[in-house]
């Protein structure tokens, strides 16, 4: 049988390269929020030659009239979504008509936005709410649902640890892709994020069942190698439902879906993957460290590594 718990370690320091340099960047240059969050006007123009531009023309546009904080991004062929700053309407106006006059064309204006920083504030603080609200159900309904075994409320706290894991790396690609592929944090991603956590939690509700199973079928088995036992048997349950249901509908999206929905199809595509391989490579393995009480020989393994 494979000695997946055996390797844990490698798992835990995987998910720290993947988490680290994330916020490594949100350090260095802040998060990449959109609009919808520190406040702007989101205009979406269609050019009637049936050609846009590229993006980078339309954002020299908006700073050559001091406008700052400009993103642009094309929308099909014929269409561009530029977020910037508020504007009013006389600033409107006298951006299309530069638009107009620099591309020779005339546009129509598809879509005209502006939102406060107070609106994105409260969605936000509304979303983390939900996120706290959704990790204390699912800790006390875990530790009420495992009440059988001993050590019940452990399965509920790794099921969140691991939660949040998944939380972690998709705020590193988000902040990734901010920096290096000029994506930003809107709405959408709000939306993915809770996505990724009712997927991640339900996920790894299967595994610890499977665990709580097993404990009374091999009451002689030593816990890790149930635990390991466990997580072999539901392995090909989760890649087969992972796969076939999820993963290649979302890779088409992020192929074929276009580049407004790019950055919300790709955090979906990774945060689901994240979603099963923290139930296996992360909830399971941390269970397995808490009942082994691992954390008591860090410090004293690394003491006689130094002293040798």
């Amino acid at each position: 049988m494979i000695d997946l718990l055996g390797k844990r370690y490698y798992f835990f320091a995987f998910s720290l390269l993947l988490i680290i340099p994330g916020f490594v960047v949100i350090l260095m240059w802040g998060f990449p929020l959109a609009v919808d969050f520190t406040g702007g006007t989101m205009m979406e123009i269609e050019f009637d030659s049936g050609i846009a531009p590229q993006p980078a023309e339309i954002v020299l546009l908006y700073e050559d009239m001091g406008i700052d904080d400009i993103l642009a991004q094309t929308s099909g062929d014929a269409r561009i979504n530029a977020k910037s700053s508020v504007l009013d309407e006389e600033t409107r106006a006298e951006v299309v008509a530069r638009i107009e006059d620099a591309f020779d064309t005339t546009v129509t204006v598809l879509r005209f936005d502006s939102v406060g920083p107070t609106i994105g504030q409260e969605v936000t603080s509304r979303a983390l709410i939900a996120i706290l609200v959704a990790a204390l159900a699912v800790m006390v309904y875990i530790t009420w649902a495992f009440r059988g075994i001993e050590n019940s409320f452990r399965y509920g706290v790794c099921a969140i640890i691991a939660m949040f894991h998944d939380v972690a790396v998709l705020i590193s690609l988000a902040a990734l892709g901010g920096h290096y592929l000029g994506w930003q944090i809107d709405a959408l991603f709000l939306t993915s994020l809770l996505t990724v956590i009712g997927f991640s939690v339900q996920d790894k509700i299967v595994v610890f069942d499977r665990v709580r199973e097993n404990s009374a079928i091999y009451r002689r088995l030593n816990y890790e190698t149930l635990v390991n036992h466990s997580i072999i048997q539901t392995l090909q349950r989760s890649i087969n439902t992972q796969l076939m249901t999820v993963e290649f509908m979302l890779l088409a999206l992020v192929l074929l879906g276009g580049v407004t929905l790019r950055a919300f199809s790709v955090t979906l595509l990774v945060g689901l993957f994240m979603g099963t391989y923290s139930s296996i490579f992360i909830a399971a393995p941390t269970l397995v460290a808490w009942e082994n009480q691992e954390w008591r020989n860090w410090f004293k393994r690394g003491a006689k590594q130094a002293s040798a």
